[in-house]
């Protein structure tokens, strides 16, 4: 597929059928995915697929402790709540999605499902979670790195007939994660990329969130007229 129509047409997958994803397909959409830029070919990336028995732990013990109302405990800063035209943006994306699936504004039960179904990382079949070497901390560079190496995926996971979604959600508890998954602990848990192949009756998944026009946040300096 043409990089520019693989762009476009790719979108976030909430919806996601039970079949299971091959781990070939998904060594090849790493294989692709490990090109992406990295600053001085630092490679500070590491990628812990799960999927079975270790991947219903994790988003069972993620959604039972977030429900009873522990406290978030992810291994990177978190920025807190968004405001703002940031907060806009997430209400507007929100908007879409409920409207979509039908949950009314004044449905709370429908709409703590919604949240629970990101704790549970959409029900996915497969889920990368995705870490770099501690020793890089303060990471913003390596972070950058890992934002490269995450959009590949998606990308190469599209390319393949795969949905996906970056899921911060499914590691608000990293310290589960890395407890089953076995992630050593100089590394740090950034986020998941929940994996599989998209539900098409999932009404959720034919919403494609705006972008602001590039007059907005693009300026152009030194170009002729």
């Amino acid at each position: 597929m043409e990089f520019e129509t693989l762009v476009q047409s790719r979108r976030s997958v909430r919806g996601f059928k039970t079949e299971p994803v091959p781990r070939t397909v998904i060594e090849a959409i790493i294989e692709s995915a490990k090109r992406a830029p990295s600053s001085m070919n630092t490679q500070p990336w590491h990628v812990h697929v799960l999927t079975g028995s270790p991947l219903e732990e994790v988003r069972r013990r993620n959604m039972e402790e977030m429900v009873g109302g522990a406290k978030v405990k992810r291994d990177i800063i978190s920025h807190g709540e968004y405001q703002g035209v940031h907060r806009s943006r997430q209400v507007d994306i929100a908007k879409k999605l409920f409207g979509a699936m039908g949950i009314a504004r004044d449905d709370k039960p429908m709409r703590q499902d919604w949240v629970l179904r990101g704790f549970r990382q959409f029900d996915a079949p497969v889920s990368l979670v995705l870490t770099y070497d501690r020793v890089l901390d303060p990471g913003a560079v390596c972070h950058f790195d890992l934002g490269a190496l995450c959009y590949g995926i998606v990308l190469a996971a599209w390319d393949r007939g795969l949905g996906s979604v970056i899921n911060g959600q499914g590691i608000m508890r990293s310290d589960i994660v890395r407890e089953v998954a076995k992630i050593p602990e100089d590394e740090v848990i950034m986020t998941c990329v929940a994996l599989g192949y998209p539900d098409d009756g999932f009404a959720a998944n034919a919403v494609r969130s705006d972008r602001e026009a590039n007059d907005d946040f693009v300026r152009f300096i030194g170009f002729a007229d």
